[in-house]
């Protein structure tokens, strides 16, 4: 079928946001950057930015949280389409929505100096630009639900770490307490922990041992459906 008023088509430009969540080892926080340009000049934002001609979607998100970030290796996904009409003051733009992990302890001070980035906690976000916070909100309820059945929840993480550190972790995420007993002995019945021959002896006398993510027996669990929480 022949289109008509092809002439008649405005330009619409495509672009993607990108929600960083990090651990900082008590709560969970999301990067927000102070925009350098009209409009909205000077408020709180999520980066992102346009996607260039030779750019996919995905590219054009690793771009934008490299630049962010100075990193290059993070879990990345894509979380959603934000199309509305009106979503940005300046034209027709849509909006390809991607939430990234990282640990908040790799992050660059001095990128965050230069994009005049800050991190927020998640009841603490200030209004933001657009469509900005239904972003974010999107974002920590898929985070919520992915959590369950992939690991996703061990890039938030050091490589090792202690049972506490792993259980604020949960906690954070789902903004409720968990009983220790019961989370340490579903955690180690999955045996996708690996035990490690050293302790972290900052939080007690004792010392906690540390542990490590084995991937090759999560993935034998994930087959089966196996869920975490």
């Amino acid at each position: 079928m022949e289109l008509t008023g092809r002439k008649k088509i405005k330009r619409i430009l495509i672009a993607v946001d990108c929600i960083i969540f990090g651990f900082d080892g008590a709560e969970i926080k999301a990067l927000l950057i102070k925009r350098g340009f009209k409009p909205e000049k000077g408020k709180w934002s999520l980066m992102g930015g346009f996607i260039k001609d030779d750019e996919t979607a995905d590219d054009a998100a690793s771009r934008v949280l490299y630049q962010l970030t100075g990193m290059r290796r993070i879990y990345m996904e894509q979380l959603y389409t934000f199309t509305d009409v009106n979503r940005d003051a300046a034209g027709r733009v849509i909006s390809i929505a991607y939430f990234a992990l990282i640990n908040v302890d790799d992050y660059s001070t001095q990128l965050q100096l230069a994009h005049e980035a800050r991190w927020f906690r998640l009841d603490e976000v200030p209004s933001l630009i657009f469509d900005h916070k239904k972003m974010v909100a999107k974002a920590q309820d898929l985070l919520k639900q992915k959590v369950a059945t992939h690991p996703i929840g061990f890039e938030l993480l050091p490589s090792k770490f202690t049972l506490l550190q792993l259980q604020n972790l949960y906690e954070a995420i789902y903004q409720m307490s968990l009983d220790k007993r019961n989370f340490t002995k579903k955690m180690l019945s999955l045996g996708i922990l690996q035990k490690l021959n050293e302790k972290q002896k900052e939080s007690s006398r004792k010392g906690a041992f540390y542990y490590m993510f084995d991937y090759s027996k999560y993935d034998r669990l994930h087959a089966n459906g196996v869920k975490f929480l």
